[in-house]
């Protein structure tokens, strides 16, 4: 099902964006604030009317669809076997998913994507490994220890995070810990400084991007300490109750055996289960926190390709999101296998 899953996310995603208001082309040329055709005339319809030939946004939805899913497939090789002859250095260049050029500034979409890759790849790495690193241990400390003040404590302080919108965060932590009328101990935007320079030592460039990117990063995890922890926590509940759980425990196994090699193997499912949604977030990284913080990832392109409707960038984004989405999904359901044995996807007689 991931093929037609694919494609049906496709036709869905480019239809909806279809249903924007405003004209691309007429923002693009500066017809008007609100990017329609019918507020400017003269000069500027005929100028607008040549950029949506352009881009084919003359033709009707579907035709449109198809030129864009031909494109993609053929990673648009068609113009380098023109004419009976080879253009190497289009192959070459060409060799990825090409998902046409940008309305914003004409750049190749892939080209713009990749540019911006390691920023959000680094940042949401970190970010999903502190939030498992964090989580995972107080859900189980909590579900040993129910009812005690620790579990209570934590509940209530994760549940108070988990309710604080990151934006009203985010601006919290700028105007008060990166201000220097205040604290002043972050840079308040960018992941690294004006002066970074390649001729700086590894540790210089490292400590550098480290330093723009702690108040980012805790604007980013924050929030998922309590849903992780929680889901954690309700697994291994239901499974200490299990009966194989007390017989462990009545063969005399110590506690510390009993929950970590017996019961949170299979207390796993929940936690296998949420990463499905992992592999986009690496790449669609958290929009709202690289805006705020002006880190420049891929959540900030995607913004302004909104703002700017850019369709080519949106799709590109959308049908990225949309496989790394399916292939979490895939990864989950063949780990399922490993947590728990009983769980098997071939057929048997």
């Amino acid at each position: 099902m991931f093929i037609p899953t694919l494609f049906i996310i496709t036709v869905i995603s480019f239809s909806i964006s279809r249903l924007a208001p405003g004209d691309p082309a007429a923002l693009k040329v500066g017809a008007g604030a609100d990017g329609n055709m019918s507020s400017s005339t003269g000069i500027n319809a005929k100028i607008i009317e040549l950029v949506r030939k352009q881009w084919n946004l003359d033709k009707p939805v579907w035709q449109q669809y198809v030129i864009w899913l031909g494109d993609m497939l053929m990673f648009d090789f068609r113009d380098a076997f023109a004419n009976g002859q080879t253009n190497l250095s289009l192959v070459k260049t060409r060799s990825m998913p090409y998902f046409g050029d940008s309305f914003q500034d004409n750049r190749p979409v892939m080209e713009k994507l990749i540019e911006k890759v390691p920023i959000t790849l680094s940042m949401s790495v970190f970010a999903v490994f502190l939030s498992y690193i964090i989580a995972i241990p107080i859900g189980i400390y909590s579900a040993t220890h129910q009812g005690t003040f620790l579990d209570k404590t934590s509940t209530y302080i994760l549940f108070v995070l988990h309710s604080l919108p990151s934006f009203w965060v985010a601006s919290l932590i700028i105007t008060f810990v990166c201000n220097v009328e205040y604290l002043g101990l972050f840079p308040a935007s960018g992941w690294r400084s004006v002066q970074f320079s390649e001729n700086w030592s590894l540790s210089q460039k490292l400590y550098d991007i480290m330093i723009h990117m702690i108040m980012p990063m805790c604007a980013y995890v924050y929030g998922s300490f309590a849903y992780i922890s929680r889901q954690m926590r309700s697994a291994m509940l239901e499974t200490v109750r299990q009966d194989y759980i007390r017989t462990a425990r009545a063969k005399g196994l110590s506690e510390r055996t009993v929950i970590f090699k017996h019961a949170l193997r299979n207390s796993l499912i929940p936690i296998i289960t949420l990463f499905a949604g992992i592999l986009p977030n690496l790449i669609g990284g958290a929009v709202i926190i690289e805006t705020v913080f002006a880190v420049g990832g891929i959540g900030e392109l995607s913004f302004k390709a909104l703002v700017a409707r850019d369709y080519p960038m949106i799709m590109a984004v959308f049908t990225i999101s949309a496989t790394l989405t399916l292939i979490g999904i895939l990864i989950s359901d063949i780990l399922y296998s490993f947590a728990d044995p009983r769980i098997a996807f071939s057929k048997k007689n």
